[in-house]
């Protein structure tokens, strides 16, 4: 047998999920027997046989991708419940294994198929997929790329009318339903107050926050989730900023995407002119804004945009509890 062959079939078998006493399955994949696989790509020693050191294999992969599965989505196992989401989070990884080096990725593929699969979450599946957009939006604003960002100098020649500004690829736009923001902000902060011998409490706690969340009227919620020295923090956006940032994002002009988000705006229209300048002036002071390429820097005006420095409001929120505040 070549390498890749037994590389793959090794996969295959490893890959496997366990049955519901967490032991390797007698068979295989292919639908043939896991002892005759095991013989063929692992030999026994005086104390194991084939299928007792694949096995080994096995169970340490799937309690190791499990383990980061729930690290990365503490929020949805608090919506979910302990038992649900360790169903649902063997059903997911069943469905879409792994197919990166990292256990980063493992949760990529988490909120297409949980629509596919509405069944898993039941009653709460619209506050289950806002909080897994949340949960993934994190760890990609995490680890997110970020570009130089903008400076005062670069605008020198912009002309609104044709000025595209771009957002950093870390920040993440979210529109959600239910405030998650801060239900899983109070669920990092209580896990990270207990210690193990306090998780029946903090269970307890988790059950009665949810319950209280699921039982809110929905309502549009506007967050961006982004990063600042290292730490993600969430910020919550007016209906305007949210039209503005998310029109920049698809390429639109910074005329055209400030003119359509305010186009059903309630915001007075003597008031537009301050108000835009006021949310441009944080969002440049959070560095949110890459440079632009020459070909798009023409024209004679950069009021529009100022990288005078903003404090950040009082809606900004560290997505880690012990994140300095900003």
């Amino acid at each position: 047998m070549k390498l890749l062959a037994l590389q793959r079939r090794m996969a295959r078998a490893v890959m496997t999920p366990l049955t519901p006493s967490e032991h390797m399955r007698s068979v295989a994949p292919n639908g043939g027997s896991m002892r005759a696989v095991a013989s063929e790509i692992i030999k026994p020693n005086d104390r194991l046989t084939s299928f007792e050191r694949l096995e080994i294999y096995n169970r340490q992969y799937w309690f190791r991708i499990l383990s980061g599965f729930a690290e990365d989505f503490p929020g949805l196992r608090s919506v979910l419940g302990g038992n649900k989401f360790d169903r649902i989070a063997k059903a997911y990884l069943a469905d879409c294994p792994s197919q990166s080096f990292t256990l980063r990725n493992l949760g990529a593929r988490l909120e297409g198929w949980l629509r596919k699969n509405p069944q898993w979450a039941g009653t709460r599946l619209q506050l289950a997929l806002d909080m897994v957009r949340l949960e993934w939006a994190d760890i990609e604003a995490f680890d997110g790329a970020a570009e130089p960002p903008l400076k005062p100098e670069d605008l020198a020649d912009a002309n609104p009318a044709k000025l595209r500004l771009r957002l950093q690829p870390y920040i993440q736009l979210l529109d959600l339903h239910y405030p998650v923001d801060d239900l899983l902000l109070e669920v990092r902060k209580v896990e990270e107050d207990t210690d193990f011998a306090s998780n029946a409490f903090s269970e307890r706690h988790h059950r009665k926050r949810v319950s209280a969340v699921a039982r809110l009227k929905t309502e549009p919620i506007f967050l961006a989730v982004h990063r600042m020295d290292d730490s993600v923090y969430f910020r919550r956006l007016e209906a305007e900023e949210f039209a503005i940032l998310r029109g920049l994002r698809s390429g639109k002009p910074l005329n055209s995407a400030v003119e359509s988000a305010l186009r059903k705006s309630s915001i007075p229209a003597e008031e537009r002119p301050a108000h835009v300048q006021h949310c441009f002036q944080t969002w440049a002071a959070l560095g949110w804004f890459c440079r632009i390429d020459q070909d798009d820097s023409q024209g004679n005006s950069a009021a529009e945009v100022s990288s005078r420095g903003a404090r950040a409001s009082r809606n900004e929120r560290p997505s880690k509890s012990n994140s300095a505040a900003l």
